[in-house]
């Protein structure tokens, strides 16, 4: 089975490889070459390999990075994240929307996630949010590529699950980054939670204990 998988990989790889080098020669031969393509020695500018000539940055560009990356790891667990109600709780049951506009709410579900391996789903859907927040066109066209390098790219230990039409659209989108280039992934990896990780949460013992943890009485204190 590991085999398998391991061919898989390469063979993913080299279908990136090709179509990177296609879209470059395209791009090449109509005389609008992406800005970062000058640096593209291996697939393509949009850095879905980790190769050294694309991770040159400047002072600025690293302290970007580190604040992005502190960003990206959010809420390290639920006692981190503001604490929920019984109430808050409760009605995260009615539906994934209530959950994940609650912060409480997304740093328990998140917690919740990592103990099911699929922590990224989340990392990735709140990197996006912030994008979306971004209006700086450098910032977003650098925010674009560590969400595609941490996420996106089949090399990364964070890759989310996306269906082959949703990797296309990303990137033909990576040409002209946007605070959208991740939309559709966005929204797809959103779908994922919601059909899959939410009704299990909601039925798991980690939430059950949350419940009872917000029912308890709080301890008398002592006059």
């Amino acid at each position: 089975m590991g085999s398998e998988r391991l061919e898989m990989r390469k063979r993913q790889m080299q279908m990136h490889q090709e179509a990177a080098a296609s879209v470059l020669q395209s791009q090449h031969r109509m005389g609008n070459m992406p800005t970062n393509a000058s640096n593209a020695c291996c697939f393509c500018w949009c850095c879905c390999c980790s190769c050294s000539c694309l991770t040159v940055m400047t002072e600025d560009e690293r302290i970007q990075r580190s604040t992005y990356e502190r960003r990206a790891e959010g809420i390290a667990n639920c006692d981190d994240s503001p604490k929920p109600t019984l109430e808050d709780a409760t009605i995260w049951t009615m539906s994934f929307e209530r959950l994940m506009k609650s912060p409480a709410g997304r740093g328990c579900f998140r917690q919740f996630l990592r103990t099911e391996f699929s922590e990224e789903n989340m990392m990735f859907w709140l990197a996006c949010e912030e994008l979306k927040k971004e209006t700086n066109k450098t910032v977003v066209e650098e925010k674009v590529r560590q969400i595609y390098e941490d996420f996106i790219s089949i090399l990364s230990p964070k890759e989310v699950s996306l269906d082959s039409r949703v990797r296309d659209v990303i990137n033909k989108n990576m040409l002209e980054p946007t605070s959208h280039t991740f939309e559709d992934a966005q929204q797809q990896i959103y779908t994922l939670m919601q059909r899959d990780s939410y009704p299990r949460y909601m039925n798991s013992t980690a939430y059950a204990e949350l419940l009872q943890g917000l029912e308890e009485p709080p301890p008398a204190t002592e006059p």
